[in-house]
């Protein structure tokens, strides 16, 4: 027999006494609404009379959706870019990449940095109105004489460039090597610590090579 087809029980005349003197709530509709008043609790009946009459069937909110879970609609070029993502093969992504890196390493070759005058453009605009070298003055001349495997002369312009370049290499070869092909190759793995130490050797040296002592004047570029 169905909840339907039951029949509906009839209310004990003699409700049993509850333990701390109070009594039972009777069952049905109404006795729901007794016992959520009886255990301190709005009725289900109290808590749709209090809800907005404007919101959605079906939320899970009485008074609807809160302004923090507002569903937000993305723009047109955002929907453009996230077709193109999922439309685009595995590949596309690691070889826009390479064709940055290949676009720098090209750009270093053909310019030959190191013999360019210092406000050739494009220049860096820190030495030009101050004559101060920034953080990554004598990158792009390291790069050169690291594709000339100079790796004195690459140090001598940018140490910290020279240093962490074989880290960027790898990173972006596990990287594009996974995301292309399924390689599964060992990523490294940085905690903030280290992060943290190497930005602070890395403004340490940007400080200390502008410092017009010996021997600080050799890191000058």
């Amino acid at each position: 027999m169905t909840s339907v087809d039951r029949p509906a029980t009839a209310p004990d005349p003699h409700p049993e006494p509850h333990p701390h003197g109070h009594a039972q709530p009777e069952a049905g509709p109404q006795g729901e609404a007794h016992a959520y008043a009886y255990a301190g609790q709005p009725s289900h009946a109290e808590t749709h009379a209090h809800a907005d009459p404007h919101a959605p069937a079906g939320a899970p909110w009485p008074g609807g959706y809160p302004a923090t879970y507002q569903p937000v609609e993305a723009d047109r070029f955002t929907r453009t870019v996230m077709r193109l993502h999922a439309r685009a093969p595995r590949w596309a992504v690691p070889l826009a990449a390479l064709g940055c890196v290949g676009i720098g390493v090209a750009y270093a070759l053909v310019s030959d940095p190191t013999r360019s005058d210092p406000d050739a453009a494009p220049t860096c605009l820190l030495k030009l109105t101050t004559g101060l070298d920034c953080p990554g003055c004598g990158g792009t001349r390291a790069l050169w004489y690291v594709l000339h495997a100079d790796l004195p002369a690459a140090a001598r312009h940018h140490f910290l460039f020279v240093f962490a370049l074989p880290f960027l290499a790898w990173l972006f070869v596990a990287w594009a090597g996974n995301r292309a092909f399924g390689w599964k190759l060992p990523e490294i793995q940085f905690s903030p610590k280290v992060v943290g130490m190497f930005l602070a050797a890395w403004a340490v040296f940007s400080v200390v090579r502008n410092l017009p002592w010996a021997p600080f004047t050799s890191l000058y570029v």
